[in-house]
């Protein structure tokens, strides 16, 4: 018959009893340890970075699709905006089935047929009308009407170069208010395009002189075309 196992005990001395083994102990991961709290300081500081990149975005999203600055290069639209002007021009103006209006001042991608760069210039005339210059008068008229055109540089005549233009549907005439000093559609006239502008290219409309301050304010539409019928002869 097979002989009973020994019933488990203590170990001999000098047998081999089972050892804990403490190097496999658990060692506390300091990394896991929670961190000290900010400091008031930091805090500040970083309350100040999170809102200075919100900021940031805020503007980006506002010059992108709302309001955005144009710095004015030239003396062509003296003395309504003078070289270094910094003006604010409103993107949205156009966006909503609106169109650009005569005596609007606005800026517009020239690429192509102008240059290679923005410009900016008052709305003379709109799809329909015929521009001519000068009339009996010596003033541009729009569709027969003589406009008194009051913004013009002291000493400006409405225009050397004469012209007598009717203007295609979707695009715009416009003319620098420093006549004597502004390249504008007159220029173009046997260019490609005419000399006007496609109403795809327009910008915005400027609104407001942003800088130097002491010229800040808005840039209203004269009302000079008030009394300018519609090319089919209706007025308003």
């Amino acid at each position: 018959m097979p002989e009973p196992e020994p019933s488990a005990g203590p170990a001999p001395h000098g047998s081999a009893a089972a050892v804990p083994d403490e190097s496999a102990a658990a060692v506390p991961d300091d990394s896991a340890a929670p961190r000290p709290p900010l400091t008031p300081s930091a805090r500040r500081w970083r309350r100040a970075g999170v809102t200075g990149v919100l900021c940031l975005v805020f503007l980006l999203l506002v010059s992108t699709f709302v309001m955005q600055p144009f710095l004015i290069p030239s003396s062509s639209m003296e003395p309504t905006l003078t070289a270094g002007d910094r003006v604010l021009v409103n993107k949205l103006a156009y966006r909503f089935g609106s169109e650009p209006r005569r005596g609007d001042v606005v800026v517009f991608d020239g690429s192509g047929y102008f240059g290679d760069s923005d410009y900016i210039k008052r709305v003379v005339g709109v799809g329909g009308d015929r521009v001519v210059c000068c009339g009996k008068q010596g003033r541009v008229e729009v569709n027969g009407e003589p406009v008194d055109e009051a913004y013009l540089y002291p000493g400006d005549v409405p225009s050397t170069v004469p012209f007598d233009v009717v203007v295609p549907e979707g695009t715009l005439f416009v003319l620098g208010d420093h006549r004597s000093d502004s390249s504008d559609s007159r220029d173009h006239l046997g260019s490609p395009g005419g000399g006007m502008v496609p109403l795809d290219t327009v910008v915005g409309r400027a609104d407001l002189i942003g800088l130097p301050l002491d010229r800040s304010g808005s840039i209203d539409r004269p009302d000079a075309f008030a009394g300018v019928p519609r090319p089919d002869g209706a007025h308003g």
